[in-house]
């Protein structure tokens, strides 16, 4: 019989890596397409190269979870997060994605991605400022 042990990692971020190739090999061996596909926009500035924002997000499964999104501060209020938004509503369209979700801190941006068409579909409560934790959709037709 096998004895396992559990320590602490490390390396987490290799730990992480061989992790999720477990979890990854699992999955696709239950329903079968379980690697996704990552999408991402960058946000430069005057022809520097460096990333100053952007937007990540993968898609799976007929959805596209929108994992990170940040704008440089002195450019809030300005369009680029609304931009950001609307290229990646495109690309998981044309992905034939049901629906875009994602998740953000009540510190952060609700109101805007409710002015964007996402609503609320499940919330994490802890205490402030952090908390709550807002889990929105949009719906994709």
């Amino acid at each position: 019989m096998t004895t396992y042990a559990i320590a602490r990692a490390a390396d987490p971020v290799r730990a992480h890596e061989a992790i999720w190739a477990h979890l990854l090999a699992f999955n696709q061996a239950a329903v079968g397409d379980a690697e996704g596909a990552p999408f991402a926009l960058e946000i430069t500035a005057d022809g520097d190269p460096a990333v100053r924002g952007g937007l990540w997000a993968a898609s799976l499964w007929g959805s596209f979870y929108i994992g990170l999104v940040i704008t440089p501060a002195e450019a809030r209020g300005h369009g680029l997060g609304r931009e950001l938004m609307r290229r990646a509503e495109a690309e998981a369209r044309a992905r034939g994605c049901r629906q875009m979700w994602l998740d953000t801190f009540a510190f952060q941006a609700r109101p805007f991605y409710e002015q964007l068409g996402f609503t609320l579909f499940g919330q994490i409560d802890g205490p402030p400022p952090i908390f709550p934790r807002y889990f929105m959709q949009k719906l994709l037709d």
